[in-house]
């Protein structure tokens, strides 16, 4: 099939603004919208710019905006999409060049949650042992593969940069709610601060734009249930 792919492009080295730049090009809809920008760029344009590693949707690094909303290119289907395709790089972040934005925001968030294991018990023998239904509370955001896709389309994040974002509150789930861990108290207090939990406006946004598919907005309304309790 014939496609029109426009591209957001942007070098802020050379470009005083961004541009669209626009190119036809033969596809299969059994193609991958990662297949066509990476024939884009080995065999039409060398100077395109975009990040991508597995292509099998389990690193991540290939989160764009695609035809207006959050996914991961390796995983969008070209017949999805249709005839037109446009691709921006992800919302809220610096652009470095392209599609490629500046990540290192995004990691002071993640890495402000304590994304570890805390537990100041002497070490057992062996495992420490939990049980399925202890797992199952925070199984599903152990999914996280920190591809920023999720903050990236929260609208607070976009006017707020300081907000941790949904990603963040993920990640943290994932230890406040593990049974065998000892730091939730410390990570609640993270969360509680100016630019935590509560910027949270439960706009669905990020739940929608998770290609794990994990349940990103009743994790954080569990985290708020949790903050609320121990207050309370």
């Amino acid at each position: 099939m014939q496609i029109n792919v426009k591209i957001k492009r942007y070098n802020p080295e050379a470009d005083a603004r961004p541009y669209w730049a626009e190119y036809k090009l033969e596809a299969r809809g059994s193609d991958r919208v990662l297949d066509v920008i990476n024939h884009l760029k080995w065999e039409v344009d060398g100077t395109l710019a975009f990040r991508r590693s597995c292509a099998h949707g389990i690193c991540g690094s290939d989160a764009m905006l695609i035809n207006g909303v959050n996914r991961l290119a390796c995983k969008v289907l070209v017949k999805d999409l249709g005839e037109r395709i446009t691709i921006e790089p992800i919302r809220g972040l610096p652009v470095l060049k392209d599609l490629i934005v500046d990540m290192e925001p995004f990691f002071d968030s993640y890495k402000a949650v304590l994304p570890f294991f805390i537990n100041d018990d002497p070490p057992p023998p062996g495992e420490r042992y939990q049980s399925a239904e202890d797992r199952a509370v925070f199984d599903e955001t152990t999914k996280c593969i920190l591809c920023a896709a999720c903050t990236t389309s929260c609208p607070v994040f976009w006017t707020n940069g300081r907000y941790l974002g949904p990603a963040a509150i993920v990640n943290a789930h994932r230890f406040i709610f593990d049974s065998r861990d000892q730091g939730a108290a410390e990570r609640l207090g993270v969360l509680n601060q100016a630019n935590g939990l509560w910027r949270c406006r439960t706009a669905y946004n990020c739940t929608e734009a998770c290609p794990r598919d994990i349940p990103i907005t009743r994790a954080i309304e569990e985290v708020k249930r949790a903050l609320l309790w121990r207050g309370a």
